[in-house]
């Protein structure tokens, strides 16, 4: 196996991971906030802390699901520029797109990592779970992680695979 093969090996992993823990988030959000309007309404004994974890699960939710959109090239994009130039134009404009998308994702994960160290961060407790909020924010930067692994992945897919594709253009 080449080292691109397992690269993208490793991403449709990662991608499949991030599915199924977007799914189960999804279906745990969904049973907790159904419980919470059936213990509220019918029994009038409301979950105090529903709400702190629904909103911790959206967070989760939302910055996977945009490394999952990476994944499959789903962004917004504008293309109007690119589609003005010949192809190899384009080449070097997705290219230097995508190097500087990248170099931003890792400023994020990196910034996430020095946020979720400091101290202060460690010890914040949750408002209504009395939990540790670090395991929360800890989703920014393992999240940029893997948009940085997908973001690295759909680089080089747009690499010309052979030598006369690199000519061609």
């Amino acid at each position: 196996m080449s080292a691109l093969s397992a690269i993208h090996a490793i991403d449709r992993a990662l991608a499949f991971v991030e599915r199924c823990l977007l799914v189960a988030i999804a279906a745990g959000m969904t049973g907790l906030m159904m419980l919470q309007v059936i213990l509220r309404y019918f029994f009038n004994a409301p979950l105090f802390w529903a709400e702190e974890v629904s909103v911790q699960l959206l967070v989760f939710m939302t910055l996977f699901g945009i490394s999952l959109l990476i994944h499959h090239g789903q962004l917004v994009n504008i293309n109007f520029l690119p589609q003005m130039l010949g192809r190899r134009g384009q080449l070097a404009l997705n290219l230097l797109s995508a190097l500087a998308m990248l170099a931003i994702l890792l400023l994020l994960a990196w910034l996430g990592w020095q946020w979720v160290a400091r101290a202060d961060v460690r010890l914040e407790m949750g408002a209504t779970t009395q939990l540790p909020r670090w395991y929360n924010y800890s989703a920014l930067p393992l999240a940029a992680a893997a948009m940085c692994w997908h973001q690295f992945a759909a680089m080089l897919r747009l690499l010309p695979s052979r030598p006369q594709e690199a000519r061609a253009c």
